[in-house]
């Protein structure tokens, strides 16, 4: 049996998400495949700065990228977890920290003793028992050598960076290996009229540009998916109702630190993204409760130094496309979906798309069976990803606006009442398959938002009190030791990796 091989690969699109695919198809699909991107330089990119999660190490890894001349370029951090203010209620706050919670004691999960010991008054926040956690308190950072022990070991990081610099950092990568970039902006999308399979596009000063697979990296637009393909789009704003973002630059003030911040507002959320040379602030909100003119005043009066830029506003509709592959088309960034950077998975969802499409890369026939599967796995996962942020705004004791009244009285996704149900009998957490955030996710969240479990595992009584105390006193002693070795975040950047001025 003869296979009969892609050779032409149409990436529409530029941005974050056209060349973090170029970079990934380039590298490892056949050498005979061409490999080519379509992006006006009149059209702007809509990333505004970016925070992201550990995975995207392994994506940057596989491509053979020095992580130091990355965030150089890129005015990078370094990124411990998100500390969310005023979620649960106002004046309160919470961290959501990458890595392990505690020391397990099998096959009881360290938070069964930390309950149990919480209930007789003799534990610390939950935060304390987070090597990330307390290392971001104390704008510490760290990297563990290849013979580190634990505690230090079990730390994981991810990264801010510019968006935009990103993506000029992977065009520069992507054009050394064997991507061809063609400007101009595409006029109209021609289709075989057998199959609807998309033929070739055509640019705006008439050239015709055919291909075997096409990637719709167009943004909200999509252009190839919608427009052309008309594939239809699940609307997700019955559950996420935040339809708008603005979002302005600021000057850094104070130090510098290894974690994002979310502080709920009226009718969303604000988040900071501390870069090398500036801040990335934005105010997510819902305009059936919050104007325009309101969210940028709300946004300026909390930014923490001037503003860089003119607030920029961006209107989304939270959801996804009813599928990511259509024929010949696959729809990777916001052309296949949008869900709000609440838990900073927008980059993770490029990522993921990218290497479910490397996994099931075609040949020709493009076989309806792989296609049916990808997209099956591509829904999987967004959707987990929605349900673990909808837990942030249903579990909440906000009643001060209509806002968030609504977000408490909402119905939600049976994966949802079912997490917060299991977690509020016995303090047990299902992590179904390979669902992205992790038991200590979930655990972190569900803890911050104000779910107290009526009970805990019945093993932990096999250990007295006196012990269980003790275990808790050891984790915390271990993790105050680990961070008072640590240098600062600043002195680490600067060391490591420090970027010119911008």
């Amino acid at each position: 049996m003869e296979i009969e091989l892609i050779t032409d690969i149409v990436i529409v699109g530029g941005g974050t998400a056209g060349w973090m695919t170029a970079a990934a198809v380039c590298r490892f699909p056949p050498k005979s495949c061409r490999v080519r991107v379509i992006e006006s330089d009149e059209i702007g990119p809509i990333g505004v700065g970016e925070a992201t999660i550990p995975a995207i190490k392994l994506f940057n890894s596989s491509l053979g990228v020095d992580e130091a001349a990355f965030l150089r370029e890129t005015q990078g951090t370094f990124k411990l977890g998100i500390e969310f203010v005023n979620w649960w209620r106002q004046g309160h706050s919470y961290t959501h920290a990458f890595g392990a919670v505690g020391r397990d004691v099998a096959p009881v999960p360290f938070h069964h003793f930390w309950l149990k010991m919480k209930a007789h008054g003799k534990a610390r926040p939950l935060r304390d028992y987070s090597l990330n956690a307390e290392a971001q308190r104390q704008n510490k950072f760290a990297r563990p050598g290849p013979n580190a022990k634990l505690p230090l070991a079990g730390m994981a990081d991810a990264y801010h960076f510019d968006a935009s610099l990103y993506a000029r950092f992977l065009r520069r990568y992507a054009e050394a290996h064997r991507v061809t970039r063609t400007e101009g902006k595409v006029v109209s999308v021609n289709l075989r009229g057998d199959d609807g399979f998309i033929e070739s596009v055509t640019l705006q000063g008439g050239e015709i540009v055919a291909g075997d697979l096409f990637i719709d990296c167009t943004g909200f637009r999509g252009l190839l998916i919608e427009e052309a393909l008309k594939t239809g789009y699940e609307d997700w704003t019955h559950w996420l109702p935040c339809n708008r973002a603005v979002a302005v630059q600021c000057e850094t003030r104070g130090p510098l630190t290894p974690y994002t911040k979310s502080t709920a507002h009226e009718a969303g959320w604000q988040w900071r993204i501390p870069l090398q040379h500036r801040v990335g602030n934005g105010y997510v909100y819902c305009s059936e409760h919050l104007s325009d003119e309101d969210a940028k005043s709300a946004l300026l009066a909390h930014l923490e130094g001037p503003s860089l830029t003119e607030p920029r506003v961006l209107r989304f509709a939270t959801g996804k496309r009813r599928k990511t592959w259509n024929r010949n088309c696959v729809a990777i960034g916001l052309a296949g979906g949008f869900l709000e950077p609440l838990e900073s998975t927008g980059i993770h969802m490029i990522q993921s798309v990218i290497g479910r499409l490397l996994a099931f890369f075609p040949n020709r026939n493009f076989d309806q069976a792989d296609i049916d599967e990808f997209n099956r796995r591509v829904d999987f996962d967004i959707e987990h990803i929605r349900d673990f942020i909808i837990l942030h705004y249903k579990a909440t004791q906000r009643d001060d606006t209509p806002f968030w009244r609504r977000c408490r009285e909402m119905d939600v996704p049976a994966h949802v009442k079912d997490k917060m149900a299991l977690f509020g009998a016995n303090g047990r957490i299902s992590r179904f398959h390979d669902e992205l955030f992790s038991e200590a996710g979930w655990l972190q969240v569900m803890v911050g938002q104000g779910i107290v479990p009526r009970g805990y595992h019945p093993l932990v009584d096999e250990m007295s009190n006196g012990d269980a105390e003790e275990l808790l006193q050891a984790v915390r002693g271990s993790i105050e030791q680990t961070v008072g070795t640590m240098s600062t975040h600043s002195e680490y950047i600067a060391r490591y990796c420090a970027a010119r001025a911008a």
